[in-house]
């Protein structure tokens, strides 16, 4: 299983170790107006977001088929091999959204990972896992995709990951990030910009393996040496410690591929 780190550019320029062996999300829509372009972009490690998040609860008025070009183009330009539909459903009704994707995978002629969300079906997942070779669910726990925090959400996400399975489809879980929910559902991907929150509530996270070989990420206080308020120093620290658990995670095979 792949545990991708987003928000990779927050410590990127100061981050002392390669990154070309850290699988890595970014969000077209954050490096849409960088001068230039980070090399890891460029890494085979990496998938790529549309930023479709970014336009949620806006209510300007947006040119789609000139963002989506503008979105082929920085595909085109980094050699993306994975990268998300544009899933603005929630803006613009799903006909659209179906459009914008066929625009995307037309001019880049690769298939797009398509994005479920509620408002979907059910149906419309079977037709899914049927048509692509890689999904997503939204799984963020935001606007439409809150239902991911009720109860009875693990059953329903594993019985929807065992149709896609069924169907040799894989699925990434789009913005899910609490850490014994990812050990516990076979989700072939996901991706988390939970190393982040630490520095923001001043701790410092540490891997830690279980007695029964589950994981936490515990949080502490600085130790000696780090300032309360370096938020750098800590979210440097958050990232390698998240590193470990993604490496851990990888070696996780939930079925054969």
């Amino acid at each position: 299983m792949i545990v991708y780190l987003a928000d990779f550019a927050t410590i990127a320029k100061t981050y002392r170790g390669s990154s070309e062996d850290i699988w890595l999300l970014s969000s077209y829509y954050k490096h849409s107006k960088d001068k230039q372009l980070p090399a890891y972009l460029y890494q085979s490690r990496h998938i790529l977001d549309s930023g479709a998040f970014s336009f949620f609860g806006n209510k300007r008025a947006v040119d789609w088929d000139s963002y989506v070009d503008q979105y082929v183009e920085f595909i085109q330009e980094t050699k993306q091999r994975l990268f998300f539909e544009m899933d603005v459903d929630v803006v613009t009704g799903l006909k659209r959204v179906e459009q914008l994707r066929t625009r995307i995978e037309l001019k880049t002629g690769k298939q797009t990972i398509p994005v479920w969300r509620p408002s979907r079906g059910v149906q419309y997942w079977h037709k899914m896992v049927r048509a692509y070779k890689y999904v997503a669910i939204s799984a963020s726990g935001k606007y439409d995709s809150a239902w991911v925090k009720k109860p009875e959400a693990d059953n329903v996400l594993q019985k929807m990951i065992a149709i896609a399975h069924d169907n040799d489809t894989k699925v990434h879980g789009l913005g899910f990030t609490t850490v014994n929910r990812i050990q516990r559902i076979k989700w072939d991907s996901v991706d988390s910009t939970r190393w982040i929150a630490g520095a923001q509530y001043g701790n410092v996270m540490q891997f830690t393996k279980q007695l029964d070989g589950t994981i936490v990420m515990k949080s502490h206080k600085p130790p000696p040496g780090y300032r309360g308020k370096d938020r750098e120093q800590m979210n440097q620290h958050n990232f390698v410690e998240w590193v470990k658990f993604q490496r851990w995670m990888e070696l996780k095979a939930w079925r054969k591929t």
